[in-house]
């Protein structure tokens, strides 16, 4: 896959995906990433690519023009990317976007900065915005190399396995299960039973209970929209119905 970014920090961006996934990812050629500088495009000798807001208000907007060319210059790169701006009022990123993304050959990130972006830009050369959460942040570089890094762990061949992008939180809409590793017993604590008892079966089951019960606790929406199986519908009683027995014990201790 190949992504560039357009963006004011290129440093930022190039130095950033060198580390980790997404550094094995770009040495095993699954990953290209690219960036453009609109500042390329400025005219004046001040390379200016902002300007104050019409309207009156704090802070600066970047101009379209410099964003236009810059995004051309992307385009021309990866004729049949997907523009993608990233920005606070955009929708919300999610694991079916970025899913969605992972399935373009070419994708164009554009990170703002300042207050935004001259709007036009967004109407006239932007395929669709979108927030990586309800933060302000100073740029939009952060957000970019999110989806990167997201986009990333969904091609073949850059996680040593690849069941490791299909068992992660959101992957079937749910948030993770709990994690252990060794030693067995840490600070007082002991693994739960049921993961060192090599019953795959009962192993599965306790997950899907485990993350079943921390959506309903952490990411509650998630479960709104979802139509529980029987199955499900029991494993989260029992969480419940566990939760409800420790809460009960620890306030008679």
């Amino acid at each position: 896959m190949r992504i560039v970014v357009v963006t004011l920090f290129p440093e930022f961006v190039e130095h950033a995906v060198g580390f980790g996934v997404l550094g094995r990812a770009i040495e095993r050629g699954v990953l290209q990433v690219e960036t453009v500088n609109p500042r390329q495009f400025a005219t004046d000798v001040h390379k200016t690519v902002d300007d104050r807001p019409y309207g009156g208000g704090p802070g600066m907007v970047l101009k379209a023009e410099p964003l236009r060319q810059a995004l051309d210059a992307a385009v021309a790169k990866l004729p049949a990317a997907r523009r993608v701006y990233l920005a606070a009022d955009g929708a919300p990123l999610t694991q079916r976007k970025v899913a969605e993304f992972a399935g373009w050959a070419e994708l164009v990130l554009v990170a703002g900065r300042y207050e935004g972006v001259d709007e036009r830009f967004v109407e006239q050369c932007i395929d669709e915005s979108v927030s990586v959460g309800d933060v302000v942040l100073s740029g939009g570089e952060l957000p970019a190399l999110l989806v990167i890094d997201a986009v990333a762990r969904l091609l073949p061949g850059t996680l040593g396995d690849a069941e490791s992008a299909v068992q992660e939180s959101f992957s079937d809409g749910l948030l993770d299960w709990p994690h252990y590793t060794r030693p067995e017993v840490w600070s007082g604590c002991t693994v739960p039973e049921v993961l060192a008892s090599g019953n795959h079966a009962a192993i599965a089951r306790w997950r899907l209970k485990q993350a079943l019960g921390r959506t309903w606790q952490r990411r509650p929406d998630l479960l709104a929209g979802r139509d529980l199986s029987d199955v499900e519908r029991k494993l989260l009683a029992e969480y419940q119905a566990e939760q409800d027995a420790t809460r009960r014990e620890q306030g008679q201790n």
